[in-house]
Formats: structure tokens, C-alpha cells, sequence
């Protein structure tokens, strides 16, 4: 990912990559091309220029020349660096998922309130345009209420990370992998009164699968599924069906972009954004630390909420099912 953000930040005209941190020399060298990730981004060789180069967090942190940090680290070095880097005065955009625990997002909100920065989690779901589209139609009530949502994420086991076998450190497959739903279900439909799910789990065969519902009351149900599927070979993809009582939003990134198919039998691919959904993302942080105030569109209590709603979803897969309140 931080890869995928440096190429997008190219993009970013008010933001200037004036640091990197690596704890590899190769990476800091700007070879890049050993990368890997879910998405078809792959790694390339950059240019870091005039960029400094520092080879620990806590060297970067002490460049008094740096606005904001951009901290793609594995999840459990996520919730300690934020705190370090707000308490040395930078804004900060933390990657997905923002924390292990509801409490350590608790303590890095308060740490950005305190300390007058900005605090932004990199949920991008929410700036991806066949999202992003979908969330504009039914926000303008054109196809009436929703009925029912169904989202599903699905990868195989990563082999590029030994830490996300980890539950200790990565929060565990379908926390990592589904924080993304979670939190888009959250963006657009509210806090749900409780979560229940179901699923395996056997990080050792790489299998890691849940099937969760969102209880929002009365006849709207939304459910959130996936996971890891194996290692190494399984294709990543995301998709959701949106039903509304004027017609159906689908996705599905590896079938086709977003469809709307309405009641009266037509259908038309809505026009999207063109934008890269990592650059509008970016260029939303970018233009916080401008302002000095966190984004209205993405703050960081909703990451916070998102979290405890995946947590919540990974608890009660735990406990056979059990409804767990939010």
C-alpha cells in the first residue's frame, strides 16, 4: 500500500512527498518492484528526488520539515506510531485497519484532538467510484429506499506478510479483509443496533470465511461476506448488490463496473468518476491538513466505529453466532 500511495500521490498537487521510511535499503532507494498486495497495482522503480531518506519512524518523526505522515506499517505498529507521530505535531492518514482494538482507536482520536492534528484512516472504499456512485444514487432517493445490501470481499491468503497469519498482529483475515465493508456499510446506513456472524477459521490452510448480517430493524437487512480462500492462487475481488424499491445497484470488480438495473426492466452503467479512487482519497487528506480540520467525509470516529463493528462481527462468528451489540 505504500506503493500504491506514492504513485498516487504523483497525482496530489497540493501534497509533496519530502520523506520516506524503510527499513529496507532497497526501498528506500526507490526500487519498489518487489511489491505485492491484493490489487493489480504491482510495485515499479521511483524517483524519490530530493526526498529524505530514513531508515526508522522515529528518524522521519523528527524532521521538523514534515507537515503530515502517510504511516502504511503492518496493523499492530498502526495505533503506537499514530500516537508518536501526532504527539511530534503531524497530521496523520493511518492505513486500514486504524487499530486492534476499540480502545487504542478511542486513545488515537483524543491524541489528534489534543494535539490539534489531523487524524484520517485510509478507508478508500469510500472514495472508490463505482462506491462512491452508488452512494450519490441512492443518497438522491431516485430509486426509492433500500431494501436489502449485500457485500462480498474475497482474496487468498497473503503470502507476502508472515505477520497477517498472525492473528496477535493482523486482527485476522476477515477483520483485515472486511474492515473495508464494515465501515462502507457504516457510511451509508448508520451505526447497526447488533451483528451476527457465522464462518470458519483456519489461518493454518489459509481458510478464513465469514457470513455476517447487520441488524438495522424492521425489513432492511444488509450482510457483509468473504475472506481468505486458500493461499496464494484465489483472485481477489469485491462486489455488492443493492436492492431498492425503484431498482438494483451491482458491482463486481472482476465482472463488470456499476450497473443500475431499475424496476421497469431497463438498466444503464451509471457515469463514474474517473478519478483513481487512491488519488481522491489522498487529495481529501491533503486538502485536511490545508484546512487543519479532519474530513467531514472520512473522520476518524466512523473508523473508529467501524472497527468495533468489525471486531463485533469477529466475536460473535467466535461465539457460535451470538448477536453482538454495537
Amino acid at each position: 500500500m505504500g506503493s500504491t500511495h506514492l504513485q498516487a500521490y504523483q497525482s496530489v498537487p497540493n501534497a509533496e512527498v519530502a520523506a520516506v521510511a524503510s527499513s529496507d535499503a532497497r526501498k528506500r532507494s526507490g526500487d519498489l518492484s518487489a511489491i505485492e498486495g491484493n490489487l493489480d497495482r504491482p510495485g515499479e522503480a521511483m524517483d524519490f528526488g530530493d526526498a529524505a531518506r530514513y531508515a526508522t519512524v522515529e528518524e522521519m518523526l523528527a524532521d521538523s520539515n514534515l507537515d503530515a505522515v502517510d504511516l502504511c506499517l503492518p496493523s499492530y505498529l498502526h495505533a503506537a506510531t499514530t500516537l508518536e507521530a501526532l504527539k511530534a505535531g503531524k497530521h496523520v492518514l493511518v492505513e486500514k485497519p486504524m487499530a486492534l482494538s476499540g480502545e487504542e482507536c478511542d486513545s488515537m482520536v483524543e491524541a489528534a484532538r489534543e494535539n490539534g492534528r489531523v487524524l484520517m484512516v485510509a478507508q478508500v472504499l469510500r472514495f472508490w467510484p463505482d462506491y462512491a456512485r452508488a452512494r450519490e444514487i441512492i443518497r438522491s432517493g431516485e430509486i426509492g429506499p433500500v431494501k436489502t445490501a449485500f457485500f462480498r470481499r474475497k482474496c487468498a491468503a497473503p503470502a507476502w506478510g508472515k505477520w497477517m497469519q498472525d492473528r496477535s498482529r493482523s486482527g485476522g483475515g476477515v477483520f483485515d479483509l472486511l474492515i473495508h465493508d464494515f465501515d462502507f456499510a457504516l457510511h451509508l446506513f448508520g451505526k447497526p443496533s447488533s451483528i451476527t456472524a457465522h464462518g470458519v477459521e483456519e489461518i493454518e490452510k489459509g481458510i478464513d470465511v465469514v457470513e455476517a448480517e447487520l441488524d438495522y430493524g424492521g425489513s432492511q437487512l444488509v450482510s457483509i461476506s468473504g475472506g481468505w480462500h486458500h493461499p496464494k492462487s484465489y483472485p481477489f475481488s469485491m462486489e455488492f448488490s443493492i436492492v431498492c424499491e425503484g431498482g438494483t445497484l451491482d458491482f463486481h470488480s472482476g465482472l463488470r463496473r456499476l450497473t443500475l438495473y431499475r424496476g421497469d426492466g431497463s438498466s444503464e452503467e451509471p457515469q463514474l468518476s474517473q478519478q483513481d479512487g487512491f488519488v481522491t482519497q489522498l487529495s481529501a487528506f491533503a486538502d485536511a491538513c490545508d484546512s487543519g480540520a479532519a474530513s467531514e467525509f472520512c473522520p476518524p470516529g466512523e473508523s473508529a466505529l467501524a472497527t468495533r463493528m468489525t471486531i463485533a462481527m469477529r466475536t460473535s462468528r467466535e461465539q457460535g453466532g451470538k448477536p453482538i451489540t454495537i
